[in-house]
């Protein structure tokens, strides 16, 4: 079946303003969640700049917001566990979870978990830490989101993909609300996908 050339014409101009009208509300999204976030100086030690997500948090709307722009992307991506890094990835990644129909692992600090845990420890960009996953959380095979609130040098998100793989389970992406590029943790991923909402500067 073949269409005039006006009718075709007129189909992709609506599609091009459908386009326009999509990305300004993307825009907008990202816009609001952005100047929801809080930078305290100094916090936790001189010279960092704490991305604070309480002030996000307080605003549903933005809050909401979030969330879905995650859920969008990882309805159709076959995610069977969302894994969430103590402590604010345990504020996305349920939400996350039950939305997209998946299970979630808490990714816990040291002697906060009750059964039998694997470890990783890795550097932060002010000290080590080291992360924890009960044995038989993930099973082998299973397709994993890794989910936090931020990523600055990287080492937490390389610490919680590594417990994830050393159990079997394949990593297919890791989301942040915030990114710090200047600090290159994106680099640090070895190839690894990022999904970020804001970049802070």
């Amino acid at each position: 079946m073949t269409y005039p050339q006006e009718e075709v014409d007129g189909k992709e101009r609506e599609e091009k303003l459908m386009m326009k009208k999509n990305n300004k509300r993307l825009e907008s999204k990202i816009e609001g969640i952005a100047s929801s976030i809080r930078v305290v100086p100094h916090f936790p030690k001189p010279g960092i700049m704490f991305q604070d997500i309480t002030t996000l948090l307080l605003n549903p709307k933005a809050f909401k917001n979030t969330i879905d722009l995650f859920v969008e992307r990882y309805s159709r991506m076959d995610i069977s566990v969302v894994a969430g890094v103590e402590a604010r990835g345990f504020i996305f990644g349920p939400a996350i979870a039950l939305a997209i129909g998946a299970k979630f692992i808490p990714l816990r600090k040291p002697r906060k978990l009750p059964g039998e845990v694997i470890s990783e420890r890795y550097v932060l960009e002010y000290g080590t830490d080291c992360l924890e996953m009960h044995v038989g959380a993930v099973q082998p095979g299973e397709r994993a989101l890794v989910v936090d609130d931020l990523i600055a040098t990287g080492g937490t998100l390389c610490a919680a993909m590594n417990l994830l793989e050393r159990a079997g389970a394949e990593v297919v992406e890791c989301a942040c609300v915030i990114e710090l590029p200047e600090l290159k943790g994106r680099e640090r991923l070895n190839g690894k996908p990022l999904f970020v909402l804001v970049e802070s500067h």
